[in-house]
């Protein structure tokens, strides 16, 4: 069994993620979620697909981008 590093369960299911050469122990993907994908940098939630991203800034839909400024970005072409 491998202990998650984000809630400290230790489980005989658990995973391993390896990202930017870093490999990561999770015993859920809600777990591995909270501890790699990017935040919207307005609201805050995870993105989990693919979001919306300008100049390192990464944001969870278009109204999200325009509450700053970023008025270029679309949700949809």
């Amino acid at each position: 069994m491998a202990k998650c590093e984000v809630c400290g369960n230790d489980y005989d299911k658990s995973f391993e993620i390896t990202m930017e050469a870093k490999t990561h122990i999770f015993d859920s993907f809600e777990c591995a979620i909270f501890a790699l994908a990017p935040a919207c940098e307005t609201c805050g939630i995870r993105i989990v697909g693919h979001g919306l991203e300008k100049d390192g800034r990464m944001f969870c839909c278009n109204h999200c981008a325009e509450h700053v400024g970023i008025t270029e970005l679309k949700d949809r072409a």
